[in-house]
């Protein structure tokens, strides 16, 4: 759960992807863009709301069978003229042409024709149009019927107008020829008026092939139900292929252009379609994004984010249909989809830095969470609990065994604290201690916690140690003085200590660091190795190097506890190149058993751009002991924080010599993609955190893909580490990561084990 701290800068967040996909919707609409995007909308529109035509616009079609029956052209007038007394007989309410009259007919056909208009005044309309005077020249000539014919026909437009890219989706309501403004041939025949070189778009969702249609030789010749025609307006023109005349529609494909004329009339004769402003479907789109983008569940947001769009379309057709109004879709749409892609995008972040704040073992709020929480909240005294124990009991049941008792304790803290409690370290929880009297609240502690915790069925004593920290300085500081103060405890047998300046407690850290260059001298210093397998071969291809200190009288001492010791004191250095000078050796020896392996080593924050320890490492290389390229240097993010350009130089440095150079915990920095684009990598290794329970999250299985394709895409090795289950295995092969470590794999070994297990696996 967020704390009220970080849920206003989500909300922040969600306000400004709101807006900035308001704004993305807007350029949309302002550009031409938004244009080809509804172009591309036009043909599902139709498809959504397919309908049959009004049935008054009847088509005669000039079709194949006429073509063979009157076996010539131009055809003769005369056809027209006895089609249309056929028609008029019928009692057909008009006779509309979509045929050229511009020119003389052949033999006295003109003539019939202008006879059989005489005999039907008022009822027929014949074409007019404009065509360029010849291709490239943008100068047009206007063409109308004979003057013979005019005396009692009315005249119509037939000119329509394609858009860029060929295809017809508007219709004009009238167009000037002659100097004169015509009706258009569907205004004329729908009896709707408007301003000539104006458009209305045509309603893509009428199904032409459901057009009421005859065929002309068969009107011509009276073979028709007058039922058919009467009280209807004719439509006559050309269907057949080879006389030409077709256009592209966005929906039914190329169609005759009588059919496309027809469309027009059925489009004006249920009223007059209008093209209007995304305004209102970008209002519309604004309510859907809006909650979308602010509504807190997921789940709700998914499902807003995938109705969002369809809510959109459904009633931008239903407007269309129902109002007759063509509304932009592609602004609205753009702020939809926006908004639900800055949702996902906002939601991805967000889990990310939940995971990153909780310990992926126990579920807790982890060390990160910890300073981010309480950083800028009013100081207050701050409880840190070791558990002495759990160790003891991981070897004897396991880890689960470790993770309960982890839990059990931080309930019994929560419980008497009433405070969130946070894992802070391998075997450490934390708690505010707010009151002032911390000795009553220690009493109530030393109560709850020193119960026995029923652990796999066992009653066990966890032996915690409580440290307890003054309540001034950061959060940090507190969290250090607490963590001290218990470590101080479990040292001195006692249940807690407050914080304070110990003499005794800094006399043992000195002594334990003075102990630390002999330890160096004497052997304690052991490096372990945990194999890297590679995928692609099934070879184990590489190792980590991990220190151990194997203590004469304290046993084996976790490098948690020293290696932090040994940065404060200053003695990270000698540790590190006692490392690395052992893993040379042992790759030397490696190589000439003929295992070709090569080995990582950590580089300490604090020693990247260190002159003295970057010499000692290249009097190291230089000694021609293996080659520089079985080395690997991996360093975290924070490595290269304090003086990056020193660092990124150094680290440039140590690549020229072959050293390959890992980013380790990919994945729990803040910048880590800027540092993929400064800093030499050779390699990423994908932090644990991420690759752990990959095969179950999906958002971790997303997150490691996307780093292996990324990191591959520029050239990268990716390491996945904390292998531990077969599926998690089985993911990374089939994610196509390169290197994989865990303990499936092997858990770290000393050399002569890790030998070994070569040999095992050569011999296989």
């Amino acid at each position: 759960m967020l704390s009220p701290r970080l849920r206003a800068p989500l909300r922040h967040r969600r306000a400004l992807a709101l807006a900035a996909a308001l704004t993305l919707a807007l350029l949309t609409a302002l550009s031409g863009l938004g244009a080809r995007v509804d172009r591309l909308l036009d043909p599902p529109r139709a498809a959504a709301w397919v309908r049959a035509p009004s049935g008054q616009v009847v088509v005669v079609e000039m079709d194949a069978a006429s073509v063979a029956a009157i076996r010539e052209w131009p055809w003769s007038r005369d056809h027209y003229a006895r089609a249309i007394d056929r028609l008029r007989a019928a009692g057909a309410a008009s006779i509309t042409f979509d045929v050229d009259f511009s020119s003389a007919g052949p033999g006295a056909g003109d003539a019939a024709l202008a006879r059989a208009i005489a005999r039907a005044p008022g009822l027929v309309a014949l074409p007019t149009f404009a065509q360029r005077a010849r291709s490239g020249d943008r100068r047009t000539i206007d063409s109308l019927p004979l003057p013979a014919l005019r005396a009692g026909a009315a005249l119509a437009s037939v000119s329509m107008q394609p858009d860029a890219d060929g295809i017809v989706r508007r219709a004009p309501f009238g167009t000037v020829t002659a100097e004169m403004p015509r009706p258009s041939l569907s205004a004329l025949i729908a009896h709707r008026s408007g301003t000539a070189d104006t458009f209305f778009p045509i309603d893509g969702g009428i199904d032409p092939a459901r057009l009421p249609r005859l065929s002309f030789v068969a009107v011509r010749d009276g073979r028709f139900d007058p039922a058919a025609v009467r009280g209807r307006d004719v439509l006559i023109g050309a269907t057949a292929i080879e006389m030409g005349d077709r256009y592209a529609t966005p929906h039914w494909g190329v169609i005759p252009g009588v059919m496309v004329q027809a469309l027009a009339a059925e489009s004006l004769l249920a009223g007059v379609p209008g093209e209007r402003s995304s305004v209102l479907p970008l209002l519309v789109a604004l309510l859907l994004a809006a909650p979308l983008l602010l509504v807190r569940r997921g789940a709700v947001a998914a499902g807003m984010a995938l109705a969002a769009p369809v809510i959109l379309f459904a009633l931008a057709v239903w407007a269309q249909v129902a109002w007759r109004a063509v509304f932009p879709l592609a602004p609205a749409l753009v702020l939809v989809v926006a908004a639900g892609l800055a949702r996902i995008a906002l939601d991805l972040a967000g889990r990310f830095d939940r995971q990153r704040r909780v310990d992926e073992d126990t579920g807790l709020p982890n060390r990160r969470a910890l300073l981010l929480h309480r950083d800028a909240a009013a100081p207050v005294p701050l409880l840190v609990a070791s558990l002495g124990n759990a160790d003891t009991l991981v070897t004897l049941l396991g880890e689960r065994a470790g993770h309960d008792l982890l839990l059990r304790v931080a309930d019994r803290l929560r419980a008497t604290v009433g405070a969130t409690v946070y894992r802070v370290g391998e075997r450490l929880l934390a708690v505010d201690a707010p009151g002032d009297d911390i000795e009553a609240l220690v009493a109530a502690l030393r109560a709850t916690l020193n119960e026995p915790v029923e652990i796999l069925g066992r009653r066990t004593d966890a032996a915690v140690h409580l440290g307890v920290s003054a309540g001034e300085g950061t959060i940090h500081d507190r969290l250090v003085s607490a963590t001290r103060a218990a470590e101080e405890a479990a040292a001195a047998g006692a249940f807690w200590r407050h914080a304070h300046v110990d003499a005794e407690a800094l006399e043992r850290r000195l002594v334990l660091m003075g102990e630390l260059d002999q330890a160096i001298a004497d052997g304690e210093i052991e490096v372990h190795y945990q194999p890297k397998l590679a995928l692609a071969t099934d070879r184990v291809a590489s190792a980590e190097a991990l220190v151990r200190w194997r203590h004469p009288t304290r046993g084996m001492i976790r490098p948690d506890l020293f290696i932090p010791l040994a940065e404060q004191a200053d003695r990270i250095g000698a540790l590190t190149l006692h490392v690395l000078a052992r893993a040379v050796a042992d790759l030397a020896d490696w190589r000439a058993r003929g295992h070709d392996v090569s080995v990582a080593i950590n580089l300490s924050a604090m020693l990247i751009a260190e002159p003295a320890f970057s010499a000692a490492v290249d009097t190291l290389l230089d000694s021609g002991a293996v080659p520089p390229d079985r080395l690997i240097f991996e360093v975290t993010e924070s490595a290269t924080l304090a003086d990056p350009e020193r660092a990124a130089a150094q680290l440039r440095h140590f690549r020229a010599k072959g050293v390959a150079i890992s980013m380790d915990d990919y994945g729990t920095g803040q910048s880590t993609l800027t540092y993929i684009r400064e800093l030499p990598l050779s390699e990423l290794k994908i932090d644990r955190s991420f690759v752990q329970h990959a095969h179950l999250n999906p958002a971790d299985a997303l997150m490691v893909r996307s780093t292996i394709d990324l990191a591959q895409g520029l050239g990268l090795k990716v390491v996945a580490e904390g292998i531990e289950e077969p599926g998690c295995l089985a993911l990374l092969r089939d994610a196509g990561c390169d290197l994989v470590q865990g303990y499936l794999i092997g858990r770290p070994m000393v050399a002569d084990a890790f030998v070994a297990t070569l040999e095992q696996r050569a011999a296989a």
